[in-house]
């Protein structure tokens, strides 16, 4: 009982840590959208607030991600993506040092390549640093840093020419079986184009006797271009018994 009262607290404790420290600072905006068409240059400027009470470092570098069919944006290393913005980015100053209780800034400016249409993104990532004290310092470094809190902020970049929109939903297919509560079933989401694009998937069964429509599910997504996403949508075993044609339709805001 000791042991799991114990591990009760600890548990309670580390909670309680981390909701501290995530109100240690902030970010504003942590969504930059670029529209810089070739050959030109754009900025955007960034907020950060220190809500600590001590005097805090704040580094800003780079990386790139990629999505994976779920969607799930995984962190690479910088310029190592096809569709990298790394190589675009000047980060302007790379540190800020800021007391309790106040608000910096630093400017993310692009410069788009001439001749350069594509749609690009990056991570850029703002951490903070704090001195190590005497008693935590590697005796043999005798100095050192202990990163200890990071926000991550997505830049996508895509010129206002850029009206490559072109999506296509394919691979319908059902996942239950009998025993579950609800039918199942899978989409592929591919983005031949080069936009990002938010996108609704609408499930719908066409009764064959009376072309009545039942509208089944909705699902959101986001999809970046070269990608493949693998999307659920589920049916209430509830639509009365008869024929249907099943059709799941993505609406992704284009004109087709």
């Amino acid at each position: 009982m000791n042991n799991v009262m114990k591990l009760f607290v600890f548990i309670c404790l580390m909670l309680s840590l981390s909701s501290t420290f995530s109100q240690d600072f902030e970010v504003a905006p942590v969504k930059l959208f670029f529209n810089a068409e070739p050959g030109q240059t754009k900025a955007i400027q960034i907020f950060i607030t220190n809500h600590s009470n001590i005097k805090t470092l704040y580094n800003i570098t780079l990386g790139d991600y990629e999505l994976n069919n779920n969607g799930e944006k995984i962190a690479k290393e910088a310029g190592k993506t096809e569709h990298s913005l790394t190589d675009w980015i000047v980060i302007q100053p790379p540190y800020l040092e800021v007391n309790p209780n106040e608000k910096a800034k630093f400017l993310v400016s692009i410069q788009a390549p001439a001749g350069d249409y594509s749609t690009r993104w990056a991570n850029i990532f703002v951490t903070t640093t704090k001195e190590q004290t005497a008693l935590i310092v590697d005796k043999a470094k005798q100095t050192g840093l202990i990163l200890s809190g990071q926000i991550i902020l997505r830049a996508i970049q895509t010129p206002e020419s850029n009206t490559n929109f072109k999506l296509k939903i394919s691979n319908l297919n059902e996942l239950s079986n009998n025993l579950d509560s609800n039918r199942v079933f899978k989409a592929t989401i591919d983005n031949i184009g080069d936009k990002i694009a938010n996108c609704k998937v609408i499930l719908v069964a066409s009764n064959l006797s009376n072309a009545q429509e039942t509208k089944l599910d909705e699902v959101y997504c986001e999809s970046y271009p070269d990608t493949q996403l693998i999307i659920n949508l589920k049916m209430n075993k509830s639509l009365p018994p008869g024929k249907y044609a099943l059709a799941a339709i993505l609406d992704y805001g284009s004109k087709n």
